[in-house]
């Protein structure tokens, strides 16, 4: 990794050096790292990614939302983007915002999936009472019979 330092001027916006994170390619021309500004809900996070990344990378990296891949949507400039899109001809620039969404379709699923398993265990607690009694009236019967 190669690291580049920057002057700023014009506009008097930022007069400051910047450091510009270099990545070295197969063919060892360096692209630039993006410092990538994620928000999801309250937290807010940084990551660094090749500008040539897709928004898949993007998700894969984002493993502190504690969200799988394919229950993550990825918003930039009010736009939802597919997996497949590339940043850097979506415009991404460096220190850009994206805001990380849970997918509503992987929210309803996992509610499906607790009211499956939330009857599952009330039929299971239902057959270990059954099997307790079983146990039990076996073993007044088995008492029954020797005492005979």
């Amino acid at each position: 990794m190669v690291r580049k330092k920057v002057n700023v001027h014009g506009d008097g916006v930022r007069s400051r050096n910047e450091e510009t994170e270099w990545e070295k390619r197969s063919d060892d021309a360096p692209t630039p790292k993006l410092r990538l500004r994620i928000a999801y809900g309250g937290l807010r996070y940084e990551i660094s990614v090749s500008c040539m990344s897709s928004f898949l990378e993007v998700k894969i990296l984002s493993v502190e939302t504690g969200l799988q891949v394919d229950e993550q949507s990825l918003v930039y400039r009010g736009r939802e983007r597919e997996n497949g899109e590339y940043l850097d001809i979506c415009g991404v620039k460096d220190r850009s915002n994206l805001v990380l969404i849970e997918d509503l379709s992987s929210i309803q699923r996992r509610f499906i999936q607790m009211r499956r398993n939330a009857k599952i265990q009330t039929a299971t607690g239902a057959i270990n009472d059954i099997i307790l009694q079983l146990d039990h009236l076996a073993q007044q019967i088995h008492t029954y019979a020797t005492l005979s």
